[in-house]
């Protein structure tokens, strides 16, 4: 039995649906932070970006997680692309009209931001009500495979279309995408769920709230992971590398931005062919250390080829903390809970991408690109000694373990 096969028939649907509109996204993101660096050449521009994500993030996060809890989350996560949709769309027409603008493109930001943070919680929530418990963490691994390969080809994807037809093309090829992510939608038909909560409500909020503060082992991963990548990461300057640094074009730039994911997918299909992780503590902070690590050689690079690799193994470490937080954090959770709980983890998500984000684009403008990355991975490890000295529960825990209250 193949590897398909063995996967339920709504898994596979989510999964290609999932592709579609993860690839879109990263290509969107990849090409409007080319277009603001085209009109602006400007750092500070680029970190304004993350800081536009972030705050829809911030105030509706918590609100999706609750609305996923109460209403059909595959019902949301259409609405929420159809809006990514009409975005696009229109980035589409006013490009090729001569007549895009930096406020239209952070207000497009916003709109799609806005979306997302009702869409991720949905997405996340649905996912185990697909398979069987015993099945969960297979599918989470198989499920980042999926979503590395989106996320290496969008950005890829994106640079070609740059090259070829220009940013315009970029942005239809990105509507067509979630045209095919809908389509998926629509055929899905996920299993029962259990009873959410009675409405969106301040009370069903604190309650997903307080779930995460009292497991340890969740709230470690999300601080760990929030503090790490705020200080680590480096996406938000890669077309000042590209551009300036390394000196490669749009084409290099859609190579060095997917490079990450090509990293995260090699390391996705490891995992799928290895036994799972047992000791996932040690290994989380193992793989964080190597991120932090190989964001300094990056930082440090003059080698187009030499940046390519160190961002791909920022990938593979990156993706190795991906699976272990995914499993232990779904499989701690109740169903009736997991939309809420989900909307924390991906506000500590958001934080860490949109702040990171922010932090590389203000540093570097007060700074240099490379000053920004060098420090931001410094400051990565000392985030994670202080995490594992502060939370020992988190560099213990183990797979084997999942009964585990920490």
């Amino acid at each position: 039995m193949t590897l398909a096969e063995a996967l339920p028939p709504e898994l596979r649907v989510y999964l290609a649906s999932r592709f579609g509109s993860a690839t879109a996204m990263t290509l969107l993101r990849a090409a409007v932070a080319w277009h603001v660096f085209d009109l602006s050449h400007s750092a500070f521009h680029l970190g304004l970006i993350g800081g536009v994500q972030f705050v829809p993030a911030l105030g509706l996060a918590l609100v999706g997680g609750a609305a996923a809890d109460v209403y059909e989350r595959r019902r949301i996560m259409i609405l929420a692309q159809l809006a990514a949709l009409a975005g696009s769309a229109l980035l589409c027409v006013e490009t090729a009209r001569g007549q895009a603008s930096l406020p239209l493109l952070y207000g497009v930001i916003v709109a799609v931001s806005c979306a997302a943070a009702f869409e991720n919680p949905a997405r996340m929530a649905l996912l185990p009500t697909l398979m069987p418990r015993a099945s969960f963490p297979r599918a989470v691994t198989v499920t980042g495979a999926v979503t590395a390969l989106a996320f290496a080809t969008g950005p890829a994807l994106g640079g070609l279309v740059i090259a070829a037809r220009g940013v315009a093309a970029a942005y239809a090829a990105n509507a067509v995408l979630l045209l095919g992510s809908l389509a998926g939608l629509a055929a899905l038909r996920p299993g029962p769920r259990e009873a959410g909560g009675s409405g969106v409500t301040w009370r069903a909020i604190r309650e997903g709230v307080a779930f995460v503060r009292s497991r340890r082992l969740v709230w470690g991963c999300m601080v760990l992971d929030m503090f790490a990548v705020v200080f680590g990461g480096a996406s938000a300057l890669l077309p000042i590398y590209a551009d300036q640094i390394l000196q490669v074009g749009a084409r290099g730039y859609g190579l060095l931005t997917s490079s990450l994911e090509i990293g995260s997918l090699l390391m996705a299909l490891v995992l799928m062919l290895r036994p799972p992780i047992v000791r996932a503590g040690r290994a989380l902070v193992v793989a964080i250390v190597a991120y932090g690590l190989v964001t300094i050689v990056f930082g440090l690079s003059r080698s187009f080829p030499l940046s390519v690799a160190a961002y791909a193994l920022a990938g593979m470490a990156d993706q190795v903390s991906v699976v272990m937080r995914s499993t232990a954090i779904q499989l701690s959770t109740p169903d009736e809970l997991r939309g809420r709980v989900s909307s924390v983890n991906l506000l500590f998500i958001g934080a860490s991408n949109q702040l990171g984000a922010m932090e590389s684009g203000f540093v570097a403008a007060l700074t240099t690109a490379p000053f920004s990355v060098v420090s931001g991975g410094l400051g990565c490890l000392a985030v994670v000694a202080a995490v594992a000295w502060r939370v020992p529960e988190l560099r213990r825990y183990r797979l084997d373990r999942p009964s585990a209250r920490l």
